[in-house]
């Protein structure tokens, strides 16, 4: 069954994913980020952006085939078109389709954006009331 985590309380949503990315690179984890169309060019020059010791190795999921079956991280808007199924990092309001086929999700709740605490509330529910048990990080409490 798949592993689901919460960190809860982040400042910002789209730099810890950042983190998260990097932290997963450095472990040798493949990864697949979902995230809203309209956030996809401002998260991707965020990767591309990072110190250059931070360096993330990462594609699109629509680009060429064997660009994205080389690439230890993915960005979709859906996770069911992907290369691998280890992590994946929801940084959507939605449940992600095909997240019970990834070894572990990971989802990011932000600290200040009412609607995305909302949101994240539903998506805890969706996942309680299919039997998965989730692991909260209070991003607060851990000085994130």
């Amino acid at each position: 069954m798949t592993e689901i985590a919460f960190h809860f309380n982040a400042p910002d949503k789209l730099a810890y994913g950042c983190r998260v990315a990097r932290k997963l690179l450095r472990q040798d984890r493949r990864l697949v980020i979902c995230l809203p169309a309209a956030q996809m060019e401002v998260f991707d020059g965020m990767l591309w952006n990072m110190a250059p010791h931070d360096f993330v190795a990462h594609c699109r999921a629509d680009e060429a085939g064997h660009v994205v079956a080389n690439s230890p991280i993915v960005l979709t808007q859906d996770a069911r078109i992907r290369p691998h199924a280890d992590v994946l990092l929801n940084l959507t309001d939605a449940v992600p389709e095909g997240f019970g086929s990834f070894e572990q999700l990971i989802e990011v709740v932000s600290a200040s954006d009412e609607s995305d605490r909302t949101c994240a509330r539903s998506r805890w529910k969706h996942y309680v009331q299919r039997g998965y048990a989730l692991v909260r990080h209070d991003l607060v409490t851990k000085g994130a």
